[in-house]
């Protein structure tokens, strides 16, 4: 069991460089130009609803402007599918300054595709008379298939990931979590430290600069007028939001993401870091509080889909406490508690679509994590009667992800209409 614990970590949790959803089109874009073997001369976008929301408003790492047509010229001309969610990590300011000129040619089309998956993109390159198309589905950087010139040369056999599709296979619950966090042997989970280091490298870099709405900064600003306490939570909150504002921003510095989303990443992250330097904790400490953090997310991400009506932001706000407890010396059954405190206090936050105020909503979802494992540590929790929240811990998760992939598709689709609606 183990080894599935591992497979799914090294699966879930990966570097991305900017957004994953305008990063998944700019992928996609990639390795289409790399397919026609030529600098294409016009471009046809398809992306899902989920994808097209998430993508719309939030910066292009590298380009400094947001959108999807920018993002797929962006990385057809200067992209390379072979890095995966950095693929734009070399894109050079000509390159960039090519993919404008596409766009204002009117040579890059956007449109949504003849099919309900939440997550998808294809896209078709034209040069010379040849073309070459490439489908991407269900994960982040999943290229399942590949066309040249009508000829299908690559097809990925349904790899849809275990971890979102085969509810039978599921090896995690939080028992089988916690056992392993705390008796893995420190060799096989000493990988997640970096996840500490590159996540912090941006949350540093929020601090310093003035990305987006500067949430983390203006905090960090607070602290030093004395407004707010320099005490742990104010700590975890700003160091997390501000590496949400620099990467919203397009911050080129990569981030460790968790289920197809760098803040969550920086949110299964960040604050369990934060705790571990205010408690003095050793490396291996946080290490497994990280691993803690990090599977949670991946448990509860599961059950919600990667793209949904549903803010991303609570899921691994919820896991990050779950680290927090770790740290603080508390066991399975108050983690349980954590997750039933969250999800009886911040179920229902919206995603409508990856912004500025995503530090915003990063900074809260850390705020509530804090106040839910505060309360567990001190025998409290929300009863299983209440709202959706149950007794049964798996059973809990269960019904939030019931809410939010099932229950909020309409609050989808309205959020959708409300966003491309807008004067």
């Amino acid at each position: 069991m183990s080894a599935a614990f591992l497979d799914l970590i090294h699966q879930e949790v990966v570097p991305a460089l900017g957004c994953t959803e305008p990063v998944a089109v700019a992928l996609t874009a990639a390795r289409a130009a790399e397919t026609l073997a030529t600098a294409p001369e016009s471009l046809h976008v398809e992306v899902s609803a989920n994808l097209l929301k998430n993508g719309m408003g939030v910066m292009v790492p590298g380009v400094g402007e947001a959108g999807l047509h920018i993002a797929a010229a962006a990385g057809a001309l200067g992209g390379k599918s072979a890095l995966g969610l950095e693929c734009l990590r070399d894109l050079t300011s000509g390159q960039v300054e090519a993919a404008r000129a596409m766009i204002k040619a009117g040579q890059v089309e956007l449109q949504l595709p003849d099919n309900d998956l939440l997550l998808y993109c294809s896209v078709t390159a034209v040069a010379a008379g040849h073309t070459a198309r490439v489908e991407l589905r269900d994960s982040h950087a999943n290229i399942t298939r590949v066309w040249r010139d009508g000829t299908l040369i690559f097809e990925k056999k349904d790899a849809a990931t275990t971890s979102q599709t085969d509810g039978a296979g599921w090896p995690l619950t939080m028992a089988g979590i916690y056992d392993f966090a705390t008796t893995a042997p420190l060799k096989d989970i000493a990988f997640i430290l970096e996840a500490a280091r590159m996540n912090r490298r941006v949350a540093e870099e929020g601090l310093n600069r003035q990305y987006g709405l500067a949430v983390g900064k203006s905090m960090d600003d607070q602290v030093r007028r004395r407004i707010l306490a320099d005490d742990m939570p104010t700590f975890a909150i700003k160091l997390t939001a501000a590496a949400a504002d620099a990467r919203m921003a397009g911050v080129m510095m990569p981030v460790m993401s968790n289920s197809g989303s760098g803040n969550q990443g920086i949110t299964c992250t960040m604050p369990v870091v934060a705790c571990a330097i205010r408690q003095e904790k050793s490396d291996e400490e946080l290490a497994r509080a990280l691993i803690m953090s990090h599977l949670t997310s991946i448990h509860i991400k599961r059950h919600l889909g990667r793209l949904s009506a549903h803010c991303g932001a609570m899921a691994a706000g919820t896991a990050a406490a779950c680290g927090i407890a770790l740290l603080l010396g508390g066991g399975l059954r108050e983690m349980e508690m954590t997750v039933r405190n969250m999800v009886g206090n911040m179920a229902g936050m919206i995603c409508d679509g990856a912004k500025s105020s995503c530090a915003l909503k990063v900074a809260s979802a850390v705020g509530a994590g804090i106040q839910a494992v505060m309360l567990a540590l001190e025998g409290s929790a929300v009863p299983g009667n209440e709202g959706i929240v149950d007794e049964d811990i798996e059973t809990c998760i269960a019904n939030l992800g019931r809410l939010g992939s099932t229950g909020m598709r309409e609050t989808d689709k309205v959020i959708l209409d409300i966003m491309l609606h807008k004067k």
